[in-house]
């Protein structure tokens, strides 16, 4: 005869266990109907607190409620019934909203906290499997539990039903937050702390600004960069751009995105804002539009020609024939040693055929214009130059 392992034994009454939970919370989303809808309409209206209540098991699944609650945008507290005849019924006022949770409803300890909500017009909203009960009785509101076992084999240790309490005091909260539009900028607000504060944890949470901050320009003497290191207690510190690179490359509004959300140009202006910070009078950039599109490649070379009015020099290490020709005041042309030296115009075709080491020829693509027009034509050609040429080989 074979008989079952202590192990397996020990299994199969942990599943048992959670199949029944499981079964039992979808029976209460089954029931859940007009009352619900009323209760949120209660708790979201209510100008003072939620005021979660219950005894023994029921006591420590409205703790967790009221938690809930207050993280996600209800403002809420736990009384507790035994002690609220001794001082604390003062922490229930007018304005509040009641919740309390009793499976059988009939909790003695929660008689004195059920009469001074009547006498202070507190609405009371019940959660109970028993209709019939004083609790549901006194309430202005019953959310009633849907009758099934508890989960121990006595079927008397609360399980089952403190499961449902807790899942529906989850529902009740989640229904008010998304009511509310509760975002996720709200909880961090209330939840600095642990994992999921840190997840949701901002730069401006914890940076420093303004005057705190050990900064210094570029021209600044050591002796009072030490003096500056020392005074404000950083151990370092910041050189920064006093002319504003950012705004000069046209990057001042995207100064708190992440690189990776930044176009191929972006980055790319990024960049060079970062080297202008030290005031360069020479920029050496190496194929600099490669993987830019071609409004980003005109920008970018919009944004040179101003360095280069400003008096930087530019040096581009590029094999785009169009730009050099566009761009270029002068032109190195070198395959493994240099070919020639000269402004892009004195390029002969013997330059580009040693350069590539076969004939070639510059095509000049642009957008034409054909007017027809009272009888003229008109064709134009002013914005060739602003289309990278294409080199073909015969």
């Amino acid at each position: 005869m074979l008989t079952e392992s202590p192990d397996n034994a020990v299994r199969a009454a942990g599943r048992r266990v959670l199949a029944m939970e499981a079964e039992a919370l979808l029976a209460l989303a089954d029931s859940l109907e007009g009352a619900f809808d009323e209760a949120v309409d209660i708790l979201a209206d209510a100008s003072g607190r939620v005021i979660v209540t219950g005894m023994g098991k029921s006591g420590h699944v409205a703790v967790k409620i009221a938690s809930t609650l207050a993280s996600t945008g209800t403002p809420a507290h736990f009384v507790h019934p035994g002690e609220a005849a001794h001082g604390d019924l003062g922490m229930i006022a007018r304005g509040d909203v009641l919740l309390a949770l009793s499976n059988s409803g009939g909790t003695a300890e929660l008689a004195a906290v059920i009469a001074h909500a009547a006498r202070s017009s507190v609405p009371l909203i019940a959660v109970t499997a028993n209709a019939d009960s004083p609790l549901a009785g006194a309430a202005r509101l019953s959310m009633v539990l849907p009758p099934v076992s508890e989960a121990c084999p006595m079927g008397l240790a609360p399980t089952t039903s403190t499961t449902m309490m807790l899942a529906l005091g989850d529902a009740l909260a989640v229904a008010l937050l998304e009511r509310k539009g509760f975002s996720a900028d709200d909880f961090r607000t209330l939840h600095p702390g642990g994992s999921l504060g840190q997840s949701l944890q901002l730069v401006s949470d914890i940076m420093h600004d303004g005057d705190a901050m050990p900064l210094i320009g570029p021209d600044t003497l050591m002796a009072e960069a030490l003096i500056e290191i020392s005074s404000k207690t950083f151990g370092c510190v910041g050189v920064t751009d006093g002319d504003g690179v950012l705004q000069m490359v046209d990057m001042a509004d995207f100064k708190r995105r992440r690189i990776g959300e930044l176009s191929t140009g972006q980055q790319q202006r990024a960049l060079i804002a970062r080297a202008l910070i030290r005031k360069p009078e020479l920029l050496v950039m190496d194929e600099p539009i490669a993987g830019v599109d071609v409004q980003g490649g005109e920008e970018l070379y919009m944004l040179l020609r101003q360095l280069r009015a400003q008096g930087v020099t530019i040096l581009i290490i590029s094999h785009d024939v169009g730009a050099v020709m566009r761009e270029a005041g002068t032109v190195a042309c070198m395959n493994c040693t240099l070919l020639c030296h000269c402004p892009p115009q004195e390029l002969t075709e013997d330059d580009l055929v040693r350069l590539y080491g076969f004939p070639v020829e510059v095509l000049h693509h642009g957008r034409h214009h054909d007017h027809h027009a009272h009888g003229e034509e008109a064709v134009r050609h002013d914005e060739f130059d602003q289309v990278t040429p294409h080199v073909h080989r015969h």
